[in-house]
């Protein structure tokens, strides 16, 4: 099979290799797929340039999403699997083999059922980015009658955030950066977007909820956004956060929060629980079939091109997702 592939952590234009690897086969509990997509994330190029440590592996097919069909099957899963259309998760997280290729095998639940009218490129987006939204956004439970706050709305989780909170009946605040940004989130159903560099978010918040603050806020920057997070979540609320890319040590208000109740739910997608994994299938396929989800696939590129994918991933420029298709 044709592969891309690194053997040491670095750069892209260093390390990526590109071309032909021995074919898989399943063992038993895996199933084969026939990748069609490939979903790159930010965990990919960090990993892979070392941001994660040494590398885990003597050689490593990069990337966790993808989408594709099963051809084959190992001992115990149903033969009937054979041609189905998947959606995959965790690929590349604690394995050797991701989906930077024209096969994988990997254990059977972690090739997901695709729901019909579902695109392979959407496909790619679904193991991190928004497995990511659905679980800060409703594993806690439904939103629906709750006023929610986005941060970073026309990002790639904050996106589908947008869409799964509406979807569950909340009403949706989100920030953004600039015009562009607005325009995405103000598409996934936002009903109000907040400009952060040029307006004052906590005073905006408060102004729509009537002093009341916000449910819930699904948070890419933990650290950075720490100051208004405190003044709008109500009493008892949550604050689940992802990432604090900009402040990685923050220092905590513990009583603002410990006097309001707020619950801090600190997450990472990859070892999330089972019953949490199970909620954020089951949830994220009954939307799709809802036909509740846009994929904000901006980018796509060739399997050969899998260097200048990485790069555009860690330009910070793009908005939405990078596919590479296979």
């Amino acid at each position: 099979m044709k592969a891309a592939w690194y053997e040491k952590i670095g750069a892209a234009n260093e390390v990526l290799q590109i071309g032909e690897l021995e074919d898989p086969i399943p063992q038993a509990g895996e199933v084969l797929v026939e990748i069609k997509a490939s979903g790159v994330n930010p965990s990919d190029v960090k990993t892979r340039a070392g941001a994660r440590g040494e590398l885990q592996f003597p050689k490593i097919i990069p990337h966790s999403d993808g989408g594709g069909v099963i051809t084959a099957v190992g001992e115990g899963v149903d033969q009937d699997r054979i041609g189905e259309s998947v959606w995959l998760w965790n690929a590349a997280f604690g394995r050797a083999d991701g989906t930077c290729a024209e096969m994988i095998a990997l254990p059977s639940e972690q090739a997901v059922n695709l729901p019909d009218e579902t695109s392979f490129e959407a496909a790619a987006c679904l193991g991190i980015p928004a497995s990511t939204a659905f679980y800060g956004m409703l594993c806690d439970g439904s939103v629906e009658g709750q006023t929610v706050l986005v941060t970073g709305g026309a990002g790639a989780v904050g996106y589908y955030g947008i869409q799964l909170a509406k979807w569950s009946g909340a009403n949706v605040i989100a920030t953004v950066s600039g015009d562009e940004k607005a325009a995405i989130a103000n598409g996934a159903g936002a009903d109000l977007i907040i400009n952060y560099r040029d307006d004052d978010v906590a005073t905006a918040v408060k102004d729509f909820t009537n002093g009341h603050g916000v449910d819930r806020i699904l948070e890419v920057e933990f650290g950075g956004n720490l100051s208004v997070s405190k003044e709008v979540i109500k009493p008892n609320g949550t604050i689940a956060a992802y990432g604090s890319v900009a402040v990685m040590e923050p220092s905590l208000p513990f009583y603002d929060l410990m006097f309001k109740g707020v619950k801090l739910n600190t997450y990472l997608i990859y070892i999330v629980s089972e019953s949490d994994r199970n909620s954020i299938i089951n949830g994220l396929n009954r939307a799709m079939d809802d036909g509740a989800l846009k994929h904000l696939v901006t980018q796509t590129y060739a399997l050969d091109e899998i260097i200048d994918a990485h790069e555009s991933m860690e330009s910070n420029q793009v908005i939405g997702n990078i596919v590479v298709q296979i």
